[in-house]
Formats: C-alpha cells, structure tokens, sequence
C-alpha cells in the first residue's frame, strides 16, 4: 500500500504538486520493480491517486499493469452521499455508483449503472 503523498499546501497548484509527488512515485516505482515479486499488488492511496499510480506502475516496468490500483474510496464515499442526498434516500440503498477520473474537478460520477430501491436512478 502506498499511502504517502506530500498533501497541496497553502497557494500550491496542482502542477506543483504533481512535480513533487512525482518524486516520490518514480522512485518507489523503480523500488517494486528492483524488488518485489512479479505478482505483487499495489495499491496507491495518497492524492492524485490516479496519477501517482500512473507514474508508479510505470516505473515498475517489469509488473503488470493490472497489479496496480488506485483507492478513491473517499471521492466515491462523497459521490454516494451526495446522490442520497438528493434522491433523499439512505446511501446503503445505492448500489452500483462509481466515479470516474482523478483527484480534481475532471472527476465524475458513472451513474448509468446505479441503483436505487430496485429502480435506476437516472429514471
């Protein structure tokens, strides 16, 4: 598990904090594929996940791709209770919703899927 990720500070961009945090994934990259089993999993937990997996999963060239996953379970968490706040309807009664994209305004949630009380929500 990767969970350490140098957090955006006061009046930092995005881009400033991909440079940093990009440090941190080229190298622990390059430490799993110097290091670790073909078969290990690698799941990235520190902000932008989707991106610091992304540079991880490079760096350990020699690991599969579909070894490495990104844990956005706090966006989805937010996505979820945002929608059973507007359909007024407990979050434990949503099945299917996910989210798509990066730590950022670029993401959104995949709701073509997601159900609720038996019914799509999009109806």
């Amino acid at each position: 598990m990767l969970v350490g990720s140098k957090p955006r500070g006061p009046g930092m961009e995005r881009a400033d904090l991909l440079k940093d945090n990009g440090k941190i994934f080229i190298s622990t990259g390059k430490a799993i594929n110097d290091n670790s089993s073909r078969d290990v999993k690698v799941v990235v937990v520190g902000n932008p996940c989707n991106t610091n997996c992304l540079i991880a999963s490079h760096y350990a060239n020699d690991i599969p791709k579909e070894n490495f996953t990104a844990m956005t379970k706090l966006d989805h968490n937010r996505g979820l209770t945002q929608l059973s706040e507007k359909l007024n309807v407990p979050a434990n009664s949503i099945t299917n919703f996910s989210i798509w994209g990066n730590h950022s305004p670029t993401m959104v949630p995949m709701l073509t899927s997601t159900v609720s009380g038996g019914k799509p929500v999009l109806d």
